[in-house]
């Protein structure tokens, strides 16, 4: 979600830091910071913006050193603003921090901090990791880290600088990945290689639980009990623009195959698989308030509509509350219905949707208590809703929507089960549910893991002039997404219809030359979804089943399979959505389109 950089050398590291940073802009940042050992303690410059902010601070009072980090930051905690951009210092100052990733215990160790007299000066997580470590100082920093590490709950990647160790970084790494670059006669750190890929191609690709000790003469790494550890030296062969995207041939690809990681993250503290329940503090609605809603409004557009779309019928299956899901474009023109008890859920990836925001706006002054669920902290729909969960997927580059719109559903998921639970629902179904949760990203990386089988399936299909997308239930939505993304990216004509319309005028168009692609898991709907199918069979039409396991009703029906794990109904739009975007995609790619920045699309959409 944010970028790290680190050099200690021979060279003036300032200049190097921000070189980097700016090689990581493409990864989503608010704010950024440097902090370079000065020759007579830490000195640090941050700013909040883009990076030419913290440029021309720079630039008025450069800090010279030959040692420092510096960071690129995409807020968790706490909106972006200078205070809460990175590096963080210690009580002290003598200690300063970057780091990338969220430390679930923040809120227990602040407390106990505060206790011994620290003082916390930003909104953020990380300034307890600052603290902890000059707690934890007894004149060695690598030790000091590792004591501090052995007390958090989290994922991290983070660097430290001491100015009671002036000639030393100390990184480490669980869940955010991180790097030690190897030049002649000095050593960078970075979160993604294109940071430093103009200095050095060598480089060591820290695992979880290591931590990397760079001085300028040499470097060791260690694991959590203080032990060497001989990693092997990696060369990197990518050019620029590749490493920016992972080793991925687009962003769009990248971003698909995060979903098992962004899923994981949307869910991450969140989720009580045991007690059958979710944990959702950030809505900001107190049980009574929640309890009184008697219906809800959910508005959005293009592939958050379609997640709306699934929310509803989560909540009215599960919560029995009646919901209306509007486009965001229509809504405060057509003078909408707003009751004392109305909740209204704003849904957009990017917070600012120019349409979601107006009609979010519309809502409240109706009287409407409203809840966002965005993926950009500190967006306007983030800091104008009443409250709301953040998606917490990561920056998404790729213009056509993949990994937002499955944490969005899952989001909504996680709202539909405490709403539930709430409500009356019996522990037991509610275990069912979030065991089903937490069970999506394995399922998800088992799609994944066969994505040539999908492959090879548009090798077939990417000369074709027309699609169909047909699915019931819960799956409809998934059917209208999966038309949405080729449409977007391959510029193929595709339709999502519910399956049993397909007779009420669309099945004109089915010949021959006519693919047709059936949400079809064995649900609660699969036997008339099979009648459906046997109706697009009888007039020849291309069958293209996504399906969960051998069917003999299936037999000689469809033309070409695809099987996903099996999982309640309500999520199976989750992974029925993977191999429709990967289809999309291979489609696309073959037709020679340019995938993330499809003609005429916009990543977001802030004018009406």
């Amino acid at each position: 979600m944010c970028g790290i950089v680190g050099y200690v050398g021979s060279r003036v590291a300032t200049p190097l830091l921000i070189d980097g940073l700016k090689r990581l802009e493409y990864r989503g940042y608010d704010s950024a910071g440097v902090a370079v050992m000065n020759g007579k303690g830490v000195e640090t410059r941050k700013a909040a913006g883009k990076i030419a902010k913290l440029e021309q601070a720079v630039e008025l009072d450069p800090p010279m050193g030959t040692l420092g980090i510096a960071h690129t930051r995409w807020a968790t905690h706490g909106p972006p603003t200078t205070i809460n951009a990175h590096p963080h210092a210690s009580h002290s100052g003598d200690i300063a921090v970057v780091h990338n990733g969220i430390i679930e215990n923040a809120n227990v160790l602040k407390r106990s901090l505060e206790a011994r007299g620290y003082v916390f000066r930003s909104d953020t997580d990380t300034e307890v990791l600052a603290h902890l470590i000059e707690a934890a100082y007894a004149g060695n920093l690598e030790a000091a880290v590792i004591e501090a590490l052995h007390q958090i709950e989290g994922t991290y990647g983070m660097a430290v600088i001491s100015a009671k160790e002036p000639d030393k970084i100390v990184a480490a790494r669980k869940g955010s990945p991180l790097l030690v670059g190897l030049g002649d006669g000095e050593y960078y750190l970075a979160s993604d290689a294109s940071a430093v890929l103009t200095h050095t191609r060598e480089v060591i690709y820290l695992d979880d639980d290591e931590i990397a000790v760079l001085t300028r003469d040499g470097y060791r790494i260690l694991d959590l009990d203080s032990a060497l550890q001989d990693k092997p030296v990696s060369r990197i062969d990518w050019d620029l623009a590749q490493i920016e995207r992972g080793g991925y041939p687009h962003f769009m690809l990248k971003e698909i195959f995060e979903q098992p990681v962004t899923v994981t993250d949307t869910m991450r503290g969140r989720l009580l698989v045991d007690e059958g329940f979710s944990k959702l503090g950030g809505i900001n609605i107190l049980k009574d308030d929640l309890m009184a809603v008697d219906n809800i409004l959910i508005t959005a557009c293009g592939t958050s509509w379609h997640s709306a779309l699934i929310g509803k019928l989560m909540i009215e299956e599960m919560c029995r509350i009646p919901v209306a899901v509007e486009y965001a474009s229509e809504f405060r023109y057509r003078n909408p219905i707003v009751r004392p008890n109305t909740l209204c859920l704003v849904i957009s990836q990017s917070g600012e949707t120019a349409d979601t925001l107006a009609a979010m706006r519309e809502a409240k002054r109706r009287g409407a208590r409203t809840m966002g669920l965005v993926n950009v902290v500190g967006s306007t729909i983030a800091r104008e809703s009443d409250g709301g969960i953040y998606l917490h997927a990561g920056p998404e580059i790729g213009v056509a929507s993949t990994k937002a719109f499955t944490s969005q559903v899952v989001a909504l998921a996680l709202f539909t089960l405490k709403l539930a639970r709430l409500h009356g629902m019996e522990q037991e179904q509610g275990r069912e549910i979030a065991k089903a949760l937490a069970d999506l990203p394995a399922q998800i990386q088992n799609i994944l893991d066969r994505a040539h089988e999908i492959e090879e399936i548009a090798e077939e299909f990417k000369r074709a002039s027309n699609f169909l997308y047909l699915g019931r239930g819960y799956n409809f939505p998934a059917a209208l997404e999966g038309a949405l993304k080729l449409k977007e990216i391959s510029y193929i004509h595709a339709e999502g219809y519910p399956a049993a319309e397909m007779k009420h005028g669309p099945i004109a168009l089915i010949d021959e030359m006519m693919p047709v692609v059936f949400i079809a898991p064995h649900d609660t709907v699969f036997e008339k979804v099979v009648s459906n199918i046997q109706e697009v069979k009888a007039r020849k039409g291309k069958i293209i089943a996504i399906t969960t396991r051998e069917e003999d009703a299936l037999e000689g029906l469809v033309d070409y399979e695809f099987r996903v794990p099996e999982t309640i109904d309500l999520l199976t739009p989750v992974l029925a959505s993977v191999p429709l975007q990967l289809l999309a995609y291979y489609i696309a790619v073959k037709r020679g389109c340019n995938v993330d920045q499809p003609r005429n699309l916009a990543k977001s959409v802030t004018v009406e």
